[in-house]
């Protein structure tokens, strides 16, 4: 177990590292979402959301070192993709690349709860 939760952090990690590749601009988030950019307000809004991913990348990475930041990351992770997923579900519609984000998000939070139960059942036996 003391390898599990790490493990899933820099799974979880990677899969909201890779978004931050749309910072470099619209060609990379077409790439990424199967969107065009042509709006510069949403260029702005999809290049921060890039931005913002990296920041929960790293912190999801610094818990699988750092135990005291363990809580924090798994919550922040669970809910980046939760949320993702439910807005996903009410807008529906959304293409394929957009899909495919969906399903890993989908799998990412059950890996995240998985994590979160047994850090709580560590945290307890200890």
């Amino acid at each position: 177990m003391r390898l599990v939760i790490p493990a899933i952090l820099l799974l979880v990690a990677a899969i909201h590292l890779l978004p931050v590749i749309g910072v470099a601009g619209p060609g990379r988030l077409a790439t990424l979402y199967g969107i065009r950019i042509d709006d510069p307000s949403l260029e702005i809004l999809m290049r921060h959301r890039a931005v913002l991913f990296g920041l929960i990348g790293v912190l999801l990475g610094a818990g699988a070192f750092v135990e005291s930041l363990r809580g924090p990351a798994l919550a922040a992770g669970l809910i980046s993709t939760g949320s993702f997923v439910v807005l996903a579900m009410l807008v529906g519609g959304a293409n394929e690349p957009v899909t495919r984000v969906v399903r890993i998000d989908v799998a990412a939070f059950v890996l995240l709860l998985a994590a979160t139960g047994l850090h709580a059942w560590a945290r307890r036996a200890t």
